[in-house]
């Protein structure tokens, strides 16, 4: 089956009512955990911002606690995993503001992370990666987020 185009599902979503469009989004629910996701974020938590970058970098933490250190090959996987995760969180929720903060997070734990990342070339990389990255976000923010952040990002090099 071919799935139809943005433009199509707009057109047919404008002709259902109320209880049909909730029927809908209940079963797109059942379907994936993305989609449930999603439909958390988009219900319950888009006017909280603050909590949900909250909880992300709780999850954040959590994460980092269970990496198997014993070997660098366990720590990129782990590591990988993370960023995926993260990355999946701001597709959701769009906005560069909670995407910088989530990944100057990201780089936070995986500086302190034990053992050093720097003895390893692909975690240096990684971490060398996302920053530029950041750097990159940080110029499309308002001019008084990029102070904040150029401050922040800043201390990163200085250490």
């Amino acid at each position: 089956m071919k799935a139809a185009t943005v433009r199509e599902l707009k057109k047919e979503l404008a002709f259902k009512s109320k209880e049909e469009l909730i029927a809908i989004c209940l079963q797109l629910s059942r379907f994936k955990k993305e989609n449930k996701e999603l439909l958390t974020y988009l219900l319950l938590a888009v006017d909280d911002e603050a909590g949900y970058i909250q909880g992300v970098k709780e999850e954040i933490d959590e994460q980092f606690l269970n990496i198997n250190t014993l070997s660098y090959y366990y720590i990129k996987k782990s590591v990988r995993k993370i960023l995926r995760m993260i990355k999946k969180y701001v597709r959701y929720s769009k906005n560069k503001e909670t995407e910088v903060e989530l990944l100057f997070y990201f780089c936070k734990k995986l500086k302190t992370l034990t053992p050093p990342i720097h003895k390893n070339r692909v975690l240096q990389n990684i971490y060398e990666r996302e920053l530029a990255g950041v750097q990159k976000k940080i110029n499309a923010l308002h001019e008084d987020l990029q102070y904040d952040y150029n401050l922040e990002l800043e201390a990163f090099f200085n250490d």
